[in-house]
């Protein structure tokens, strides 16, 4: 009988010292959230592609095909984009004087006999470098892409394999140039690829300044005006317009406006409208997105304050359940998903109310967002009885 209890009292206190599983936490949101409200719809073109994003939020939506089509002048947003970054152009600053050249003027010349989108030259004048990015991205000068890409990198092929380089390390990885104009219809890209280089090169000072001028003048071309006649339309501030055969009417856009007392910055592109007057459609469709964009925005809690997120559990049946008390809000569209992680570490053995039970990151178009996720209550303990007969 003794030796009986003996035994017993072994196994009691073997049961007892056995080390108690932690508790789990079962989330109850997956790879994303979505903003509250019914996704608003957009007056998207019937015809070619277009995409739409937010910036500090992410995309707003895409029609069309996504495989690269030609994209005519916006060709010259990523000519631009290369000369500054190997000559950047600080605020008020003009650059160096670039020489006309005898190729330059002979571009310029049979460009003209072609009825191409030039800007005349004369031999022996030059150029700041300013002028030269205002010639190119105003009036569309083919020939001043010659000009600053000869300028640049001593030839027109050197300077593209430049900016075949600079659309990889943008991420543009459907997008390829074979001129440094557009004009030759093997530059193609996509709408998400150029939204992408438009905010790049958006983020240089001397071309957002430059591309919201509705006119310039220039030495030998005197006044010329830009073909973006949506300039101050629902906010918009640039950035190209494009239109050949091959291409049809493109359009390149970024607009702001405030909502709610904070600026909000959206880029959009239209491409591919083969229409009678293509200019006239992808700029009428660009007003139509961007008027419509903004006025579905508003101020939105990333999640409902209080918002089930999942749940602690414990092997003994224990649970409780993990909330966002607080959440921000943000400047953001109805119904739009945004990327989110849980980053959940072990679950602490005792649980009461508040405690801290992980962070849910939201990725606002690479800017990160934490939002604490904390107990709802307390979790009791193990009974006697189970710690002693659980297996």
């Amino acid at each position: 009988m003794v030796l009986v209890l003996v035994l017993v009292g072994v196994l009691v206190g073997l049961q007892w010292s056995r080390p108690i599983p932690g508790p789990v936490f079962h989330p109850s949101v997956s790879d994303s959230i979505r903003l509250s409200g019914t996704s608003p719809s957009l007056p998207w073109p019937a015809t070619g592609s277009a995409a739409l994003s937010m910036e500090g939020v992410g995309t707003l939506g895409h029609v069309g095909s996504t495989k690269p089509v030609p994209i005519a002048s916006i060709t010259k947003v990523m000519t631009a984009y290369v000369v500054l970054k190997d000559h950047p152009l600080s605020a008020g600053a003009t650059g160096p004087d670039i020489p006309v050249t005898a190729a330059v003027v002979a571009d310029y010349q049979a460009g003209l006999a072609s009825q191409q989108s030039v800007v005349q030259v004369s031999a022996g004048e030059s150029l700041t470098e300013l002028q030269t990015l205002e010639a190119l991205l105003i009036p569309s000068g083919n020939d001043i892409a010659t000009m600053l890409a000869d300028w640049d990198a001593g030839s027109t092929t050197a300077f593209i394999a430049k900016m075949n380089s600079a659309a990889q390390t943008l991420g543009l990885h459907s997008t390829h140039f074979d001129d440094v104009s557009g004009l030759d219809p093997g530059s193609v890209s996509t709408p998400t690829d150029l939204i992408r280089l438009g905010e790049a090169a958006m983020a240089l000072p001397a071309f957002s300044q430059t591309v919201d001028l509705g006119e310039i003048t220039l030495p030998e071309a005197g006044l010329v005006y830009n073909f973006d006649y949506d300039l101050g339309r629902d906010g918009i501030i640039g950035i190209k317009t494009g239109t050949d055969a091959a291409a049809g009417g493109c359009f390149l856009f970024e607009a702001q406006n405030t909502v709610d007392g904070k600026k909000v910055t959206i880029v959009g592109v239209v491409l591919g409208q083969q229409t009678s007057s293509p200019i006239t459609a992808v700029l009428s469709s660009a007003e139509g997105l961007a008027g419509a964009a903004f006025a579905d925005m508003a101020n939105l809690p990333l999640v409902a304050p209080g918002q089930l997120m999942g749940k602690v559990t414990t092997p003994w049946g224990a649970s409780v359940a993990v909330r966002a008390p607080h959440a921000p809000s943000v400047i953001g569209w109805p119904g739009i998903s945004l990327p989110a992680q849980l980053d959940v570490p072990t679950v602490p053995h005792v649980v009461g109310t508040k405690t801290s039970i992980g962070v849910l990151k939201v990725n606002l178009d690479g800017r990160i967002v934490d939002i604490a996720l904390r107990a709802s209550g307390s979790l009791h303990g193990p009974s006697v009885i189970w710690r002693l007969t659980r297996f």
